[in-house]
C-alpha cells in the first residue's frame, strides 16, 4: 500500500520505456487504430453485466441449477478476426496455447445452467498449484460470444478480457475445430536422445577414425 501513492508515476515510467524501445502496437492502418480505440474507450465506460448476474443469482454458491457436461456442442465457432476483436489485441491470444495446456487439459470442469440456454461454468484446476483454481462464466448465442467474468483479479474487465477466459474461448471456439496438434507449449526434450539407448560401439569406432 505504501507505493499506492507512485502509481502513477509507475506508469509513465514503463510507458516512456515501452515507446523508446518496444515496436509500435499499431498494425499500420490508421483507420483500424482508430476504431479499435474508439471500442475500447467505449467499453471501458460499460459495467460487466454478468458479473452482476452471477452475483445477484449467487451462481456461484447455487450447484443445483448447473449439469456437468463433457462438451459444449453448441458453443460459437469462432475465426481468429472474431476472437482478436473479443480481447482487443492478441496479447491474451498468444498466452492461450499455453493456459490451455496448463489448465484444460489438467482438470476442466464443464457445467451448464439448466434453465439459462448459452451460459455456462467452468472450473479450472492448476495443473501446477493444486490449492489453486478458477471458476468462470461464459454467456453466448447462436455464432456469438454476448458476456465473459471470471472470478481472477482481472476477470471483471470489458476492455478484452483475462487469460482464463481468452484461453477457454480460443480452445473450446477456435482450436478444438483445427486439424488435430499439439497445443501448448512445445516440448523440446522429444529431440533429445535417451544416453542409455546410444550405442557406444559406434562412438568407440568414430573415436578411432580419428585417432588414426
Amino acid at each position: 500500500m505504501s507505493q499506492v501513492p507512485y502509481i502513477g508515476n509507475f506508469v509513465k515510467i514503463v510507458c516512456t520505456i515501452s515507446n523508446r524501445y518496444l515496436k509500435s502496437i499499431s498494425n499500420g492502418n490508421a483507420e483500424d487504430d482508430q476504431i479499435l480505440g474508439t471500442k475500447m474507450i467505449y467499453l471501458s465506460k460499460q459495467i460487466n453485466t454478468l458479473r452482476q448476474h452471477v452475483e445477484e443469482n449467487k451462481l456461484e454458491r447455487r450447484s443445483a441449477c448447473w449439469e456437468e457436461m463433457d462438451d459444449i456442442t453448441d458453443f460459437p465457432n469462432l475465426d481468429e478476426e472474431q476472437l482478436r476483436s473479443l480481447t482487443c489485441g492478441t496479447y491474451q491470444l498468444k498466452l492461450s496455447p499455453s493456459y490451455a495446456q496448463e489448465h484444460i487439459e489438467g482438470d476442466c470442469a464443464i457445467h451448464v445452467h439448466k434453465e439459462e440456454p448459452g451460459l455456462v461454468r467452468i472450473r479450472m484446476q492448476s495443473r501446477h498449484v493444486s490449492s489453486r483454481s478458477y471458476l468462470l462464466w461464459i454467456k453466448y448465442a447462436e455464432g456469438a460470444i454476448i458476456a465473459w467474468y471470471c472470478k481472477c483479479k482481472a476477470g471483471a474487465r470489458v476492455v478484452g478480457m483475462c487469460a482464463h477466459i481468452a484461453a477457454i474461448l480460443w480452445y473450446v471456439g477456435y482450436a478444438r475445430h483445427q486439424p488435430a496438434g499439439r497445443i501448448g507449449v512445445r516440448d523440446w526434450g522429444e529431440f533429445l536422445e535417451d544416453a542409455t539407448l546410444v550405442d557406444e560401439s559406434e562412438s568407440s569406432s568414430e573415436g578411432s577414425e580419428i585417432e588414426e
